[in-house]
């Protein structure tokens, strides 16, 4: 397992998105060189994890529990194939294209080392918006990217540092309930049903998704 490339977005005048200001930093490339991770604020007022990398929607991206975003390789080539297309690494915004980690089915919970320092921990998968969409430039993205349920990982940053293309990823912690990413994610887009088995990761979920659990258990029971 080892991580690709490290992708850093900056802001881009963009048709597809609701910002006031009409910008993204969605279309990420390719980082040179060592970047600084590290926990950026709370949501709202801190932005990415990653030193360089810019979030312009801070309303619903970035923040301590959103810190860094991460697909898998094999997740773009599945989609390649689908599309019929090149996705180069950062194509779907991440921050970090990974090589043999099944992102989508890490639990929530799950701790990852990468190169000497940083280690993160999964919190919840990505929501496909319109923003997205546009910079795909697919049509019913939002629809086919749910459907799939491979929606790739947000992590919380644990312990900060750096880190480089070609870092070494170690999953040093799996916790023992079932709560994967791609479970969390069904359960708050197709399946509500699901909700309550969310409960299980505890404060380890993103905090959004454990209160809406928690709502759901209050108002339907388990």
């Amino acid at each position: 397992m080892k991580l690709l490339s490290v992708n850093l977005g900056r802001p881009k005048a963009v048709p597809y998105t609701d910002q006031p200001e009409g910008v993204t930093g969605i279309d990420k490339q390719p980082a040179d060189g060592p970047v600084r991770v590290a926990a950026p604020g709370p949501k709202g007022v801190g932005a990415s994890g990653l030193a360089g990398d810019t979030v312009c929607d801070t309303r619903h991206h970035g923040g301590d529990d959103q810190a860094v975003y991460a697909v898998a390789r094999e997740d773009l080539d599945d989609w390649e194939r689908e599309l019929g297309r090149t996705l180069p690494n950062g194509a779907f915004g991440e921050n970090l294209t990974t090589s043999g980690l099944d992102v989508s089915g890490a639990r929530i919970g799950e701790r990852w080392r990468i190169g000497p320092e940083v280690v993160l921990e999964v919190t919840c998968g990505r929501i496909p918006c319109l923003t997205f969409q546009g910079h795909v430039g697919e049509e019913r993205w939002v629809k086919r990217f749910t459907e799939r349920g491979a929606p790739g990982a947000y992590l919380r940053v644990i312990t900060p540092g750096e880190i480089r293309t070609g870092d070494p990823v170690e999953i040093v912690h799996r916790p023992d309930h079932d709560v994967t990413v791609t479970l969390q994610f069904r359960a708050v887009t197709v399946e509500r049903k699901l909700l309550p088995r969310l409960l299980a990761a505890g404060e380890a979920l993103h905090p959004e998704w454990l209160a809406a659990a928690r709502t759901y258990v209050t108002k339907y029971g388990a």
